[in-house]
């Protein structure tokens, strides 16, 4: 059996790890600022059901078109961490598990996303620019103060 491939994304934010799990957490928040760099404004739609086992479901457009990921809550530890299985719609066959930590550090947060069990390096390679822009996306959103 061979291994899957994996990617981790590093991001020092300037905000509380408060601040940044309501805004991966709180569907009114997720809208203003999921996906990667090419989503078109206003066309996020999110649904949370925020517990262990429950759904949520993310849709946006791109230049590539409508991109719908759904899944659901692995673990959920307020302010500090969260894990989900994701699937793109478009990939039913290749669900992923996505863990993301927030650790406090002096002036902010350090966000650490993981995602494993890709289907392959291309898919890692589209993973990787998709979750760049969403992070970078959220950090804009988090630093004026999530106030959407």
């Amino acid at each position: 059996m061979t291994d899957k491939p994996s990617l981790t994304l590093k991001r020092q934010l300037k905000a509380s790890p408060a601040r940044i799990f309501k805004a991966w957490t709180d569907p009114a928040k997720l809208v203003h600022w999921f996906g990667p760099h090419d989503t078109a404004e206003g066309s996020v739609e999110a649904e949370t059901d925020l517990r262990v086992g429950g759904a949520f479901r993310i849709r946006f457009k791109t230049a590539d078109g409508q991109q719908e990921a759904t899944g659901s809550y692995q673990a959920l530890v307020p302010d500090q961490s969260l894990a989900m299985n994701w699937t793109w719609l478009a990939a039913p066959e290749a669900p992923s598990l996505v863990t993301v930590t927030f650790h406090g550090e002096q002036g902010g947060t350090m966000l650490t996303l993981t995602q494993e069990g890709l289907a392959d390096e291309a898919s890692r390679a589209s993973q990787l620019a998709i979750w760049t822009g969403a992070i970078e996306r959220l950090e804009r959103f988090v630093t004026r103060g999530g106030k959407k």
